[in-house]
């Protein structure tokens, strides 16, 4: 069986087919045309011998993103690595909120200042930095944190980075007219419906809360925003869509007004704002 029937048997054939052509093109530089001319025949042992280690790489269900090191976010590519979460395509509805309000901030000799908690790879952060925006990140995670100013250098973005858990944080002096968050929110009973390539190679900290309390991280963030947003300032979070009223209910319960809550491109609840 060739590389492309293994991975057409593994993951089905239209999702073995895009992975085969997505590491025809990233790592070998073959077109869709090139490998319909039969082009992915011709490549040398070297090539071969490596195109073997990622096809079992891949049929061991590691993420396409972490064998090629890299993922798309908001049209840039992020290095990405096991310990980091994966951006996700509906996670760029978050970074558009957050320029929707930013742009409807009055204007002043400075740009909107922002706070993205959990940055991870720093794609929220490098990205909203890209539009102009002053930003600064937090992790926990050094491994994150390390990725995520290599990012940001590679692309350009000026980010102040710095290490907090957001369940404990550091009593610190900044405000900032934003804080926006992805934070860990999948139900531990969530996981049986999970992927295997996330559930077996992604970061559990970073993707999964208790069954007993789903919103410790929106509780934390919530509370931290209290004492480091600017009067008049919003919190924008991407939520788990099974609790949208929960979410709502409990940033009305800290004092938010105007709460929104907003949809992915799967019509799915995924953004929650509010203001301050």
């Amino acid at each position: 069986m060739n590389h492309l029937q293994e991975l057409k048997s593994h993951y089905g054939s239209s999702e073995g087919r895009a992975l085969y052509r997505m590491v025809m093109e990233e790592c070998f530089g073959l077109t869709h045309t090139d490998i319909l001319l039969g082009k992915d025949n011709e490549i040398s042992t070297e090539q071969q011998q490596r195109l073997d280690e990622i096809t079992e790489r891949l049929l061991k269900n590691e993420p396409i993103q972490y064998i090629l090191g890299r993922a798309t976010f908001c049209g840039h590519s992020f290095e990405v690595c096991p310990g980091v979460l994966i951006p996700r395509p509906e996670t760029e509805k978050l970074v558009s909120t957050v320029s929707t309000i930013c742009s409807a901030i009055p204007s002043t000799d400075v740009p909107p200042s922002i706070l993205d908690i959990g940055t991870g790879s720093g794609s929220i952060a490098v990205s909203l930095a890209l539009k102009g925006y002053r930003v600064s990140a937090m992790d926990i995670s050094p491994t994150a944190l390390e990725v995520a100013e290599r990012n940001a250098t590679r692309l350009g973005a000026v980010i102040t980075f710095f290490q907090d858990d957001i369940l404990q944080p550091t009593d610190t002096a900044p405000r900032w007219d934003v804080i926006v968050s992805n934070p860990p929110y999948i139900c531990l009973h969530e996981a049986a419906e999970m992927e295997p390539n996330v559930l077996m190679h992604e970061p559990h900290q970073a993707l999964f809360v208790p069954d007993t309390d789903p919103l410790i991280f929106y509780r934390a963030i919530a509370a931290y925003a209290m004492s480091h947003l600017t009067p008049g300032g919003w919190l924008c979070l991407e939520i788990n869509r099974a609790y949208p009223k929960e979410i709502s209910l409990l940033l009305a319960s800290f004092g938010f007004t105007d709460i929104n809550i907003t949809s992915d491109q799967y019509d799915n609840p995924r953004i929650a704002s509010a203001h301050l």
